[in-house]
């Protein structure tokens, strides 16, 4: 599913700047309406701010325009994956970034960045209202401060993505080499949005900026080398573990080396399937019935831990003996190829690096 793109949204910094920035305001009550209620450049010049004001009938509302109009001097130039920025930030409030940076600096610069969302160093600077009510608000950003905060914290963020992708082989071709990589991805993602308004900001990012897709590809890549055995304890002219395999292989493992159904190696990654299929009596009635169930856990065989359960059943009826339980293998085999792809996808995406 697309992601949808976002173009500095209000619900993503306005509501949670207005806190931050508050502090410093400068509230004026005088009869005439400072200068920079009718020109923020007048009071702060382009040259060295980014500055844009709101109204509104009360000062909150006022203080949340002003920094959706400081949003449109950066146009429609910066747009960013609203998943991956909110990925980024959960990882920050939740300490996952902090495990991978060595420096103390950089972990306070990370914290700082989410604390300020999208918009680094932007401040409401001073708030003021007429007789009749009305509420005005300045939203300022000092270009010099913004794109030091940016780019400190871009630059915490490239020795992330340097700890995250140092592994040895044995390392890189596991799923934790892959969720390193995907996050590493994130994270290079977020630094070219980061990198797009310090250059808006008439500063100059720091070098060694990559996009993301880099990273997405050699984690695809990795996939690709990681082998997954199937173990199952019966099957129906190997339709059951057909359908496994096309769910391991349409996410990228490897599925033709001959271990996808226990081959002579033995593979870290393990889905044990125990299945069974039986038939049902229901008196009185003259079908003929048959249940299904299904308990596949896919196991890291390292630690003996079990990383994924899943589990199916169904009854069905016809006729048939035969049939019902063909229908069985059958309902069987849809929800494999339905539930189970999307229930490992979303497993993947949801790992979390481990260092």
């Amino acid at each position: 599913m697309l992601a949808r793109k976002l173009i500095f949204p209000l619900s993503l910094f306005a509501v949670l700047l207005c806190l931050p920035a508050c502090a410093n305001t400068s509230a004026s009550s005088s009869k005439t309406a400072p200068e920079w209620v009718n020109s923020a450049e007048a009071v702060y010049p382009r040259a060295q701010y980014v500055a844009a004001t709101g109204s509104a009938g009360d000062r909150n509302s006022a203080e949340k325009n002003a920094f959706t109009n400081l949003v449109s001097y950066f146009g429609i130039t910066i747009q960013v994956d609203e998943t991956l920025v909110s990925s980024y930030y959960e990882a920050v409030a939740n300490g996952v970034v902090e495990g991978w940076t060595d420096v103390t600096e950089m972990k306070s610069t990370i914290r700082t960045a989410a604390e300020f969302e999208n918009l680094l160093g932007a401040e409401i600077k001073e708030v003021w209202h007429d007789s009749k009510g009305n509420h005005y608000a300045v939203a300022v950003m000092e270009k010099g401060k913004s794109a030091r905060l940016y780019n400190n914290t871009i630059q915490a963020n490239l020795n992330i993505i340097r700890n995250l992708t140092n592994m040895t082989a044995s390392e890189k071709n596991t799923l934790n080499g892959v969720v390193r990589y995907r996050f590493a991805a994130t994270i290079a993602d977020v630094n070219v949005y980061y990198a797009n308004v310090v250059s808006l900001l008439d500063a100059v990012p720091p070098d060694g900026i990559i996009a993301g897709s880099r990273y997405r590809l050699e984690a695809q890549n990795i996939i690709k080398t990681i082998p997954v055995g199937i173990r199952i304890s019966w099957d129906r002219q190997g339709r059951i573990f057909g359908a496994f395999a096309k769910c391991l292989s349409d996410l990228g493992f490897d599925g033709g080396s001959g271990v996808l159904g226990g081959a002579t190696t033995s593979p870290r990654y393990v889905l044990n399937v125990d299945a069974s299929l039986q038939p049902v009596q229901l008196p009185g009635n003259s079908d003929k019935f048959a249940r299904i169930e299904i308990a596949a856990n896919l196991t890291d065989t390292r630690g003996n831990l079990i990383l994924l359960p899943y589990n199916f059943n169904s009854r069905q009826g016809h006729q048939s003996q035969s049939e019902a339980e063909n229908r069985c293998i059958a309902a069987a085999e849809r929800a494999i190829n339905e539930e189970y792809s999307e229930l490992l996808t979303n497993y993947l995406s949801r790992l979390i690096p481990k260092n």
